[in-house]
């Protein structure tokens, strides 16, 4: 309800400050016999985008602003970079696992990843904080490499290894040379299927995520398709070939949304969070671009950030008024 209410305030006609046009002819013209129809409501982006055509119609003195160059003459623009993106191509290997890649072989460097679908969105109670602890744990080493030796394998390739977990997924992924792209491959393929974790590295990661609480702060590149799809099948062995889907976890376990007030009290973690939320929209539903467009044009504010007040984001000049 709270995001319908939103889009429709967003939505709301412009409150007109004259009289409409059709009502100032019936009043100049009594002699008509009826006012012409009222004007439909205008909406808030159809007021912009006539703002912006008018302006682009004024071709005898043009705004500069909107221009190439700051020219007083309308200059051609140029899309070829555009119409020039690599295309994405996907392989499906016979277990579900899905190859994405998009080749720029004039670089010289890659990036290539691997994507799973289990977020903190397909957590419970008893496995909160799974996929933020793994993503720390899946580089203390494996079967085969210790942390030192794998730490030196990515250095001596000039490479960059990482991870983040987001609601959705967690990602592992390695910043490489182009010919250094299947070690990369295996490298991913080793921690994510042999990892070792030591009690010990456990409860030290513990640490170290919970003090992560209090601090402020595919495969693209240099690379073939077919290649890429060779490399997965050979190092990726032990995937599962009936895996179980992000849609079958949440058909068995569906998210219910319930309003109500939460508190956790931690005496041990130095520092308070917290947070408003409500049910929001699912990636297909029509209203998320708006929703999104919305998310942008609120912004975030972060007290140890740079910027200013007229950074233009309506969170960041609300808290300066409050200030």
């Amino acid at each position: 309800m709270a995001i319908r209410k939103l889009l429709a305030l967003s939505r709301r006609p412009l409150l007109l400050s004259g009289r409409s046009a059709s009502t100032a002819a019936a009043l100049a013209s009594p002699d008509l016999a009826a006012p012409s129809p009222a004007r439909p409501p205008v909406m808030h982006y159809d007021h912009l985008a006539e703002a912006v055509r008018s302006k682009i119609r004024r071709l005898d003195d043009p705004d500069p602003r909107f221009l190439r160059y700051a020219s007083p003459h309308p200059a051609l623009a140029d899309h070829t970079s555009i119409l020039a993106a690599p295309q994405t191509r996907v392989t499906t290997l016979p277990n579900g696992l899905r190859i994405a890649t998009e080749s720029t072989l004039a670089s010289r460097t890659a990036t290539v990843g691997v994507w799973i679908d289990a977020g903190s969105r397909f957590e419970t109670d008893e496995t909160n904080g799974t996929a933020h602890f793994l993503e720390h744990m899946i580089f203390k080493g494996t079967e085969s490499r210790t942390v030192r030796q794998l730490e030196e394998e990515i250095e001596n390739m000039g490479g960059h290894l990482n991870a983040y977990t987001s609601r959705e997924q967690t990602t592992y992924y390695a910043k490489v040379l182009d010919k250094d792209v299947p070690k990369a491959l295996e490298i991913l393929a080793d921690i994510l299927q042999n990892s070792c974790f030591d009690e010990k590295r456990i409860e030290r990661e513990r640490d170290v995520i919970l003090r992560e609480m209090e601090e402020v702060i595919s495969a693209a590149g240099a690379v073939k398709h077919e290649d890429i799809v060779e490399q997965v099948k050979k190092v990726f062995t032990k995937l599962s070939n009936d895996p179980t889907t992000a849609s079958e976890l949440v058909a068995k376990e569906p998210a219910i949304f319930t309003g109500s007030e939460v508190r956790i009290i931690d005496d041990d973690i130095p520092l308070a969070q917290f947070a408003v939320a409500f049910s929001g929209a699912s990636w297909t539903d029509p209203d998320s671009i708006a929703l999104m467009v919305m998310q942008s044009m609120l912004g975030s504010w972060n007290k140890n950030a740079g910027g200013g007040k007229h950074m233009g984001w309506v969170v960041i000049s609300l808290l300066h008024r409050l200030r």
